[in-house]
């Protein structure tokens, strides 16, 4: 059933004349306020009509001033004025020497009360998540995650074996995607089938070790290698699909492409049939990058505050995906099983409105303007959630993992431990275990 017009999240915004106030300041800053692209075209990144929707708990509505409900973590509430009282001294009327009366100094104003803090409104039960994480390096908030049992995709750098058995303890139905650092790929190499070997060989020293063999179910190999042309996008192919065939040699599966945000353009899809195809007949998987700024959904059909969810809906950033399942894997009967091995907020995406900025911390005074209030963690993982709601209506969609649990210094205005985190978990822990 329809369900655009119910509430997705922790927080519903404002109807009527505070909507109108908010699409005013959306159109000044060249955001779409009726849910469509800005574009035709398609962005270039650097980096069925079922609809559901998540039930959240009713925002109380304020005017002029847009709050949001406080999130997990406790915010200090507006303080009550306190009205000051004025004393009068009344003139001595029976006496003849009585002075003029005048008006004693007021007294001092009294502290006001504490305010007590509302409760936090959590987010409400829903169907497993089809969210994961990005792990950099370790971090003891990683495992609570994980306790969970509701993270459905893990992509690391951290390949300590001790770690990658713990994940396996905790959570055996999550996904591991291991990645090693390559280097980025030069596809005008005349020679890309070496390449495909040095992916290989950086890896099998690790997967076959025995303290992790079997712990990590799939490897990726280029990180969103970026081909120029036609041509190199075959070339590309032909690289893929013979390290999948060196992998599987191995016992070991696959993750191919991988493809920065925005790739690469829709039209040159069947020049990388090859590797799809290899990576089907291997127990595989295709790989993807899925990121968008100034909010997760911009660029696809959604208005700036529109958290609904529908299996129709489509981006040229956020939710490409379905369009090159739709018009290219679907119909080739290639119904690859698909990871977004990152997602998130990522202010590197080019042609886009608001503040300049890179990951999601950098955006949360520009979320507080558009009217999604202070609570900068509380926003991100409800933009989150709403994509976590676009997943669960593809099931060739095994998961995407959020970018970055942990993270090193150049990347930390992304990062997710702390607070986010917090709320993350909250999220995933009303939510059934994966089985």
């Amino acid at each position: 059933m329809p369900t655009d017009g119910l509430p997705l999240s922790r927080r519903r915004f404002l109807h009527g004349a505070g909507a109108a106030a908010v699409a005013a300041f959306l159109s000044a800053c060249g955001l779409p306020v009726d849910g469509s692209p800005t574009s035709t075209l398609e962005p270039v990144s650097t980096g069925s009509g079922t609809s559901t929707g998540l039930v959240r708990p009713t925002l109380p509505s304020m005017t002029p001033t847009l709050t949001a409900t406080v999130p997990p973590v406790s915010i200090p509430t507006t303080q009550a004025m306190v009205t000051r009282a004025d004393f009068h001294q009344q003139a001595l009327q029976d006496s003849p020497l009585a002075p003029t009366a005048t008006n004693a100094p007021p007294s001092p104003t009294p502290p006001p009360a504490p305010t007590p803090t509302p409760a936090a409104t959590p987010f409400p039960a829903g169907p497993p998540s089809k969210l994961g994480l990005f792990v950099g390096w370790y971090h003891n908030q990683i495992r609570e995650l994980i306790a969970t049992r509701n993270v459905a995709v893990l992509k690391t750098l951290e390949l300590d074996p001790t770690f990658l058995a713990e994940v396996k303890a905790l959570s055996p139905e999550t996904l591991i995607v291991g990645r090693v650092t390559l280097g980025q790929l030069d596809l005008n190499r005349p020679d890309l089938q070496s390449e495909a070997r040095r992916a290989v060989e950086a890896v099998l020293p690790l997967a076959l070790d025995g303290r992790r063999a079997g712990l990590v179910d799939a490897w990726e190999g280029f990180n969103e290698p970026v081909p120029g042309n036609e041509e190199q996008m075959r070339r590309l192919a032909g690289l893929e699909a013979e390290r999948v065939r060196l992998l599987a040699a191995n016992g070991l599966r696959a993750v191919v492409g991988n493809f920065g945000t925005g790739q690469p353009p829709l039209e040159w899809w069947p020049a990388f049939r090859p590797a799809l195809e290899a990576a089907q007949a291997h127990g595989g998987y295709l790989g993807l990058h899925e990121y968008s700024a100034p909010t997760i959904w911009f660029n696809t059909n959604r208005a700036p505050l529109d958290f609904g969810v529908a299996a129709t809906d489509e981006g040229w950033l956020t939710l490409r995906y379905r369009k090159v399942y739709r018009q290219y894997l679907i119909p080739w009967g290639l119904r690859l099983p698909l990871v977004i091995t990152e997602c998130g907020v990522d202010g590197l995406v080019n042609d886009r409105p608001g503040p300049p900025g890179k990951g999601w911390k950098d955006f949360a005074g520009f979320w507080a303007e558009m009217g999604m209030g202070q609570d900068a963690a509380g926003n991100y993982v409800e933009q989150l959630a709403w994509y976590d709601g676009q997943l669960q209506l593809d099931d060739y969609v095994l998961g995407a993992t959020v970018f970055a649990m942990t993270a090193f210094e150049e990347w930390r205005s992304y990062e997710l431990k702390g607070e986010a985190a917090e709320i993350l978990q909250q999220y995933l822990s009303v939510h059934p275990p994966r089985q």
